[in-house]
């Protein structure tokens, strides 16, 4: 398999999408419940250049089992 940037990006996006689901599903365990915490990282830029004007808004929320799973697809990605 070739790998390239598209490749390890598709790979971390579902890592961090299996590690999400995950912790939704462990939600109600309560001896797991260190998974579940989540912080949430915003970015929001925005400027008014008179002739263009934009504001965007990025959010990331993440949790110890969404990391795990970031951590896991780029294990896999290397092992690939």
């Amino acid at each position: 398999m070739k790998k390239n940037n598209l490749t390890l990006i598709v790979f971390l996006v579902v890592g961090l999408l299996t590690g999400t689901i995950l912790a939704q599903l462990l939600a109600d365990v309560p001896w797991l419940s260190f998974l579940t915490k989540s912080a949430e990282i915003r970015w929001e830029p925005k400027a008014d250049l008179q002739v263009v004007r934009y504001d965007m808004k990025f959010a990331v929320t993440l949790n110890l089992a969404s990391i795990l799973g970031l951590a896991g697809a780029f294990w896999i990605y290397r092992k690939v």
